[in-house]
C-alpha cells in the first residue's frame, strides 16, 4: 500500500519540536482521539521507547504497539508500528525541517510494510481514513506544542 504523509508548519524550532515528540508519553495528548488506553513500557524518551494503545479507527478496535526504533535529532523519529496479531506492520515517521518563517515544517508518514487482506482490498478507504486522522494528529500537536511550553522561540 501507498503510504500516506501529512505536514504541519508551526512556529517552534526544530529542537522544540523534537524535544517535545521525542518523549512518548506527550503522544497520547495528541492521539487520543483515535488511539486509547495508553500503557509505557522502556524509556520514557528515545530509542525503545514503547506504547501499548487501542485503536479505534473505522469501527473497528485494535491492538497496536508503537515502538521507537530511529531517532535523529532534532530532526527525525521512526516508530515501528505492529497490529492486527502481527499481520499489520507499518513504520510512522516524524520529519522536522526548519521552515522559511523560522519555525518548523513537521511531516508525518504512515508508510505500511505488510497490511493485512482486508486493509489491501479496502486500501482507498484506508489511506483516507488514515490521512484525515493524521491531519488532526498534527493540528492538535500544534496546539500541544503551544499550550505545553513548547512555544516559539520566545518562549
Amino acid at each position: 500500500m501507498k503510504a500516506v504523509t501529512v505536514s504541519i508548519d508551526v512556529p517552534q524550532t526544530p529542537e522544540r519540536v523534537f524535544d517535545f515528540l521525542d518523549v512518548m508519553a506527550h503522544h497520547e495528548r495528541f492521539t487520543d482521539h483515535y488511539l486509547r488506553n495508553w500503557r509505557y513500557e522502556g524509556p520514557d524518551r528515545g530509542v525503545g521507547s514503547r506504547a501499548l494503545v487501542t485503536a479505534v479507527l473505522g469501527g473497528v478496535p485494535s491492538e497496536v504497539t508503537i515502538e521507537v526504533v530511529e531517532a535523529e535529532p532534532p530532526r527525525r523519529i521512526v516508530e515501528r508500528n505492529v497490529s492486527a496479531g502481527g499481520r499489520r506492520r507499518a513504520h510512522g515517521t516524524y520529519l522536522i525541517e526548519p521552515s522559511a518563517a523560522g519555525g518548523s515544517r513537521v511531516s508525518f508518514t504512515y508508510a505500511w510494510v505488510h497490511a493485512p487482506l482486508a486493509d489491501r482490498l479496502l486500501a482507498p478507504a484506508v489511506r483516507a481514513t488514515m490521512r484525515r486522522a493524521n491531519r488532526r494528529v498534527l493540528r492538535r500537536l500544534a496546539g500541544e506544542l503551544d499550550r505545553h511550553g513548547h512555544g516559539g522561540a520566545d518562549s
